[in-house]
């Protein structure tokens, strides 16, 4: 199972990919960061795609049916998808501009699942269908703490 620096690092192996960051939304703190990033400040752009991890992960109308925005689908007893792992309730966010590709990954974790995988990819080399797809499997096996 991976830790956060091999995660990072097989993100930077998707097609197109600029930089990759493991953030936690609620703080806006990256937990870790590989690569370039907008503005070539990887602490802001953390804090910025934090605050639209956060704006969308908190808003009602993008949660799933019986997502009760506390302790993942069911309430406290629901226990999201078993095993003590909570569920975040957006699985990720894509957001496009003329010349790239962001990609926000949410990672579902044994403590309060405030953690997301941040790549951001060159527009005319990125495939966003893959990097979801890869993306999804890295943060399954992610390993924290």
């Amino acid at each position: 199972m991976p830790g956060i620096d091999e995660c990072l690092l097989e993100a930077m192996r998707l097609p197109g990919a600029r930089g990759a960051a493991l953030v936690d939304w609620t703080s806006g703190l990256a937990l870790g960061a590989v690569g370039e990033f907008p503005g070539g400040d990887h602490e802001a752009a953390a804090a910025e795609a934090a605050e639209v991890a956060r704006l969308t992960a908190e808003q009602r109308a993008f949660a799933p049916d019986g997502y009760d925005g506390q302790d993942g689908p069911g309430g406290p007893e629901g226990g999201g998808s078993g095993g003590g792992v909570a569920d975040p309730p957006v699985e990720d966010l894509i957001i496009s501009n003329r010349d790239s590709y962001h990609v926000l990954r949410f990672v579902p974790t044994s403590f309060d699942s405030s953690v997301f995988l941040h790549v951001w990819l060159a527009r005319p080399d990125g495939n966003l269908a893959l990097a979801r797809i890869r993306l999804g499997e890295m943060a399954g096996r992610l390993v924290l703490g």
